[in-house]
């Protein structure tokens, strides 16, 4: 069966499932390894950022395979004026050994005006050292003011906090980013682990012959615009996300898990100051 792919506003292509990286660094051989093997297995889109200290550890992963390699990073609200953004991203690329970033993104809101952030972002676009740029942690809102500013209609992608206890965003985020066809991005999709162990998830697992880790990913993924970017920090770890592209839910399936953990029914509050790609 054809993968199924997320597009961006560009036409580039990626598979509905990453890599996230955050707090990665312990054992660096070992994460290295993990990178290559989910590139290996069509995870190409890793997620990294300044903040997370782990664009040199990317660096390396993708150093024999970086055409094949679709690397997203992040500038930090305290970085993002015009020249703080420019700056940022030289050291971004210095640090990932690379001449251009595929996705660039703010990381969260911060006192710098957007206007400010997307003009740099724009800029360093037409220079060739991001192919793509986008933002992380904002609501519709924040997203309408964004496409409102020149060249807002560029904005490649947002990325928000997701998962089976947090599913906030389903209520008008994502509806709204269907329309636009901006690709969302779900951190922590796993939901810091805590979830694995319910035991609607272990019923629908052991029905499908999967583990819960792989129903709570396939789950994320149902949704035709979003990407869910686990962190796996060793080989079975990445080998056993992978295996949930394989996983289609039924609707039984989905009855279950809204019961378990029902849908928004109103507008909530979503995001949070740092992504946390567990």
């Amino acid at each position: 069966m054809k993968q199924r792919m997320i597009t961006f506003p560009d036409g580039r292509q990626v598979c509905p499932l990453g890599q996230g990286t955050y707090q990665m660094g312990r054992q660096r051989a070992e994460e290295i390894r993990t990178l290559r093997r989910g590139i290996d297995l069509g995870m190409t889109l890793i997620d990294t950022a300044e903040m997370y200290d782990t664009e040199d550890l990317v660096g390396e992963a993708v150093r024999y395979c970086r055409d094949r390699a679709f690397i997203m990073s992040k500038v930090m609200p305290g970085n993002a004026s015009y020249e703080g953004t420019k700056r940022a991203c030289e050291r971004s690329l210095q640090r990932l050994g690379t001449d251009y970033i595929d996705l660039y993104l703010l990381h969260w809101i911060g006192h710098y005006p957007f206007a400010e952030t997307v003009r740099a972002l724009v800029e360093l676009k037409q220079e060739g050292k991001i192919l793509q740029w986008g933002m992380s942690n904002l609501d519709v809102a924040d997203m309408e003011h964004i496409l409102s500013l020149p060249y807002g209609m560029e904005c490649a992608a947002n990325q928000v906090l997701y998962n089976l206890k947090d599913r906030g965003i389903e209520y008008d985020l994502i509806p709204w980013s269907e329309a636009h066809r901006i690709p969302v991005m779900a951190y922590t999709p796993l939901g810091e682990g805590r979830l694995k162990n319910h035991k609607v998830l272990t019923e629908i697992a052991r029905l499908h012959n999967a583990t819960p880790t792989q129903i709570i990913l396939a789950w994320v993924m149902r949704i035709p615009n979003v990407i869910a970017i686990p962190k796996a920090s060793i080989l079975l770890h990445v080998e056993e996300n992978a295996s949930s592209l394989g996983i289609s839910l039924t609707e039984d399936d989905l009855r279950k898990i809204d019961k378990a953990f029902p849908p928004p029914m109103a507008i909530s509050v979503y995001g949070c100051n740092e992504s946390m790609n567990f």
